[in-house]
């Protein structure tokens, strides 16, 4: 396993459409495996191929929710391959999301409270559930990565701009004190 670099906005390849897998062999397993090791060194509970340069319809998903208050998070890795929505709810919820290729970067963002989505797992079985709660917001947010979309092509215009601004001057700074 590696741990592949994370590619950040505003580079283009975030705008790219990603490819259906037609194929589950041992590249795609590989690429699966460094995704969960890439997405659990960042730290973060998702990551699209994209975000690691690969333009193909696959994410991963580890929410680490904790059993119990204060109790360690506990792994529960899930991987979406060719993940589709098939149904979102009328009632929204708001989360603060942020995003690895937006690092350091946080904004409500609303979306459907409940969807029913479809997916193959990494051996291939076809999965159908509604889902809700953060897996919904997450998997709505990873897969919006896959049209290369970015949570921030959420935002208004002007909260855009400010955390476009907030992450330009992050970046200066820490370029200062390296």
């Amino acid at each position: 396993m590696a741990i592949l670099p994370i590619i950040e906005t505003p580079d283009p390849r975030l705008r790219t459409i990603s490819t259906p897998i037609e194929v589950i062999d041992d590249d795609l397993q590989q690429l699966i495996d460094d995704m969960f090791e890439t997405m659990y060194d960042a730290p973060g509970i998702g990551l699209a191929a994209i975000q690691v340069g690969v333009a193909k319809r696959v994410l991963v998903i580890d929410l680490q929710e904790p059993t119990e208050e204060g109790g360690e998070p506990v792994r529960n890795p899930m991987v979406f391959i060719n993940p589709q929505i098939l149904e979102g709810s009328e009632e929204h919820s708001l989360y603060q999301e942020g995003c690895l290729s937006v690092p350091d970067q946080y904004a409500e963002v609303e979306r459907p409270a409940v969807i029913r989505a479809s997916w193959m797992d990494r051996k291939g079985v076809i999965h159908e559930k509604q889902l809700d709660n953060l897996l919904a917001t997450c998997l709505q947010h990873e897969m919006d990565h896959l049209e290369g979309i970015l949570f921030i092509d959420h935002l208004s215009r002007l909260k855009r701009d400010m955390v476009l601004k907030k992450l330009a001057k992050a970046r200066k700074d820490n370029a200062k004190a390296a």
